[in-house]
């Protein structure tokens, strides 16, 4: 809209604010501004009428407000300076200021009206309190205007300025538009003449137009606790009332205030008061704020906001959470703590861990932020004991040195290892440069020695203690206590090294749904995990923990394994299995959970040490001893034994296949899918998921094995086409093999038959020299110009002097006989050619006389063979 003057002139309360250009500001946010209306302007106009009566006479069409002025100025000439309009809306006004913040002006009754002045229809604010203007702006054609959800219109006012009016009622707000759309030549029924405020400046207003709502706590009285309560459950859904109200809250003794009344009404059995004082602080504890936490949680407060979390009006009976605190949880000094503030300060923080875990509700997926602040406190208070106890110096040392001393008593120890099992608790909220500080200086105290002496002690609560401190240990660093183990085996003289007192644990758990033994397996785990070895330029982590352990540990943690498959129980199926109370027997389920487990351990091995567990199935026949776990009527344990299977199968290695073949080892896995029947789950699904690998990945070894050894059993299993599918693989790669062996015995063939050509040759060439030398025969005259019309002749065989080599003797036509034998070519295997040829050099007819006459020139005739 237009201006009349300059810039906007503003009259009454509020605050000038400068222009902005609202096409770069946010829109303000399409909210139900009515609804917050009611409550900011709570107190009636200034005439005698109630706010209904206004209302009904703003609802009704043509009807004047009372409040409004009514007045027409007119001019010598006659016509109305300004002009006023009968019907007027209450509304409130907001401007943008330089610093891009909404300033409330005032709170006025707006009407549209032609202004002489302005030359134009403008819209006219007067103020509640006082008949001046608030503001008086024309409605031009170009300005950018929009409404949003019936009660809110906003427009650029000048260059980087705009103005809200939020109305007490949607129809005063639809009578406005109209008229404004009126002028700009628009169709009411839009709600936007062009782009307006950015979504920031929205956000903005909406959070002044809360922050502006009437906030009045109620007074701490015995008869307000009902309106304080609902007051403070109203508040926890907006952001800034929370806020507004945790800052009243942190600035009074209003807390204090509340509960003293919780004392006056236990003593006076006002049951209704303390369910409200229940609802009152748990809302005060939702507003999610520090500097409340430590006024409610100080030394004189904490016990009372226990006993008003007491009345949870959900209860029939209130609990009693005081008396638990003061009588049930004792705090015990195993060594004495002379620091006053540390001791109050573990005091306070097991108090505010009992309210967050037992007193207040688990939040819901939208509430997990209302208690955010409150997790920090006690977090940060972890971290304080934690450093007050570090900084001691002598705190920590008397404690090993009264857990390393034999002489302690298991109470006592008992109570030193749970302590010290609650202080590394703690330690886990520490930073890592603290943390690495201060496990170093638990190392150096010797906090694996001492594991070492309590997790060999028949204790049950000091093994349980000191496997969670061996577990914060190992999370925090396993190289640590890899370096740790290595280091005991070369000093230790007995063998009794920590590694294996770990996995007795294990084997021994006597937990029946071996609980402990998952913990401790949890930890070999990460223990033989390769991904966190590291490798320096000194030593390789892996390669010499890896050693140590298959040397020195391995036997330790498969002999249960080992016990259950030994050769006596394995020599009768009927045996196998029949005693339950025998540890060695296959359907004892805690012995089955336990042989679960190792194997679990051993099939990560398998994918993760291929080198050192490979050697060590080898050489132990461990997959045969696996394979007899199929027997059990435990179908977790067949299948952790055919996962196991699985995954050496899965490595592709042809030495594992070969183990395999030559142990006969599918045989188990077929009686296993046999023995179940028709009956599809998981057993069935893993076999045939083992078969349908082997022929996907096409390992030929395995499949020949498979089909020549197991397909006419299988080959009813007709509902999957694997075993099909196998015997196809087989059929193409057995006419393959064929294919190949003919096309190599062809081409041997071809080789040996021009090898042992090549044989004739060599000795018919030995002849021609040695007759050479002896004289006894003459090479006839070749002329360089005839040379090329000699030829072979190949002769018919002879059997004579089949297996001696003659002298060559001179034929009639001019050539040389030679005898030859082939014995050598048929020991060779090929077919013996077995008789002499004669290969006779044939002169030209033409040159015959002219050979004549160059036999005072002989040359030796060229030695051609094939």
């Amino acid at each position: 809209m237009e201006r009349g003057k300059p810039k906007m002139e503003v009259r009454g309360s509020g605050t000038r604010g400068n222009s902005a250009d609202l096409r770069n500001h946010q829109r303000p946010p399409e909210r139900y501004f009515s609804s917050i209306f009611h409550r900011n302007f709570p107190l009636q106009p200034p005439e005698q009428q109630s706010l209904p009566q206004q209302r009904q006479l703003q609802s009704t069409p043509g009807t004047r407000d009372p409040v409004a002025p009514h007045t027409e100025t007119k001019t010598g000439d006659g016509k109305p300076v300004v002009a006023m309009a009968d019907t007027w809306y209450r509304v409130k006004v907001y401007s943008l200021n330089e610093d891009q913040q909404w300033d409330d002006l005032g709170t006025g009754h707006v009407s549209s009206t032609y202004v002489k002045r302005l030359q134009g229809v403008s819209l006219l604010i007067r103020s509640d309190s006082h008949a001046s203007l608030i503001l008086e702006s024309k409605i031009n054609s170009n300005t950018p205007c929009q409404k949003q959800q019936e009660t809110l219109i906003i427009w650029s006012e000048a260059e980087n300025h705009g103005v809200a009016l939020s109305f007490q009622d949607a129809e005063g707000c639809h009578k406005i538009w109209e008229e404004i759309c009126h002028v700009q030549g628009k169709d009411p029924s839009i709600e936007i003449t062009q782009d307006l405020l950015e979504e920031s400046k929205e956000e903005q207003l909406h959070e002044v137009l809360e922050t502006n709502n009437v906030f009045d706590l109620p007074n701490c009285e015995l008869r307000k606790l009902e309106e304080i309560s609902d007051f403070i459950t109203s508040v926890l859904a907006s952001p800034i009332r929370k806020e507004r109200l945790a800052l009243i809250l942190e600035n009074d003794n209003y807390i204090k205030n509340l509960l003293q009344l919780f004392h006056t009404c236990e003593d006076l059995g006002d049951t209704a008061g303390l369910h409200h004082l229940h609802v009152i602080i748990k809302g005060i504890l939702f507003l999610n704020k520090t500097a409340l936490f430590e006024i409610m949680f100080s030394a004189e407060c904490i016990m009372d906001v226990v006993g008003c979390l007491e009345y949870d009006p959900t209860l029939a009976q209130p609990k009693r959470h005081r008396e638990f605190l003061t009588q049930n949880a004792r705090f015990k000094e195993v060594v004495p703590i002379t620091n006053g503030e540390l001791r109050q300060k573990i005091h306070q923080t097991y108090r505010i861990q009992y309210i967050y875990d037992i007193l207040l509700p688990t939040p819901s997926i939208y509430e997990e932020n209302f208690l955010s602040s409150l997790k920090s406190f006690i977090f940060v208070n972890k971290v304080e004991i934690v450093s007050m106890l570090q900084d001691d110096d002598n705190f920590l040392s008397e404690v090993f040195a009264q857990l390393k001393n034999v002489a302690t008593d298991d109470d006592r120890r008992r109570e030193l290892l749970l302590f010290f099992k609650e202080f590394c608790a703690f330690s886990q909220t520490l930073q890592p440069p603290n943390k690495d500080a201060l496990f170093k200086t638990l190392t150096e105290l010797g906090i694996l020695p001492v594991l070492k002496i309590v997790m060999s002690m028949e204790d049950s609560q000091i093994k349980s203690a000191a496997t969670d401190i061996f577990t914060y240990l190992v999370e925090y660093s396993p190289s640590m206590i890899r370096e740790f183990i290595m280091e005991e085996a070369q000093e230790s003289e007995d063998g009794n090294l920590f590694i294996n007192l770990v996995i007795e644990q294990m084997i021994c758990d006597t937990d029946p749904e071996l609980g402990g033994a998952v913990h401790l397996m949890g930890l070999l785990h990460t223990l033989l995990d390769p991904e966190n070895m590291h490798a320096t330029s000194t030593k390789c982590e892996r390669s010499e923990f890896l050693n140590f352990f298959y040397k020195h540990c391995m036997h330790n943690f498969i002999a249960p394994l080992f016990a259950t498959t030994s050769e006596d129980i394995c020599e009768k199926d009927s045996v196998v299995g029949s005693d339950k109370n025998n540890m060695r027997c296959l359907n004892n389920y805690q012995t089955a959970q336990l042989l679960s487990l190792i194997l679990e351990l051993l099939t990560f091995c398998v994918q993760h040490h291929t080198y050192y567990i490979k050697n060590y199935i080898l050489s132990k026949d461990l997959l045969r001893r696996v394979l007899i776990l199929m027997n059990s009527k435990h179908t977790f344990l067949i299948l952790s034994a055919l996962r196991f299977m699985r995954r050496m199968i899965g490595l592709k290695d042809e030495l594992y296949n070969c183990y395999i073949i030559k142990g006969n080892l599918f045989e188990p896995v077929v009686k296993a899918l046999l023995g179940n029947g028709t009956r599809y789950n998981m057993l069935n699904s893993a076999v045939i998921e083992l078969f349908e690998y082997i022929r996907a990945e096409n390992i030929k070894s395995l499949i020949t094995h498979i089909v020549e050894k197991f397909y006419k059993t299988l080959e009813s299993i007709e509902y999957v086409q694997t075993f099909k599918g196998l015997k196809i693989k087989y059929d193409q790669e057995k006419d393959r093999q064929d294919q190949i062996r003919k096309n190599l015995h062809s081409i041997l063939y071809s080789k040996i038959l021009l090898r042992g050509t090549s044989v004739v040759d060599t000795k018919e060439e030995k002849c021609f020299k040695g007759n050479s030398e002896e004289g006894e025969a003459t090479m006839p005259p070749l002329e360089d110009d005839f040379q090329d019309h000699f030829k072979f002749m190949e002769t018919k065989k002879t059997k004579e002097n089949e297996d001696k080599v003659a002298p060559p003797k001179r034929s009639s036509s001019g050539g040389y006989k030679f005898p030859s034998s082939h014995s050598a070519a048929a020991a060779n295997g090929t077919r013996s050619l077995q008789g002499s040829s004669t290969v006779g050099l044939m002169n030209h007819p033409d040159d015959e006389e002219k050979d004549k006459e160059d036999e005072t020139s002989p040359r030796k005739r060229p030695h051609l063979s094939l």
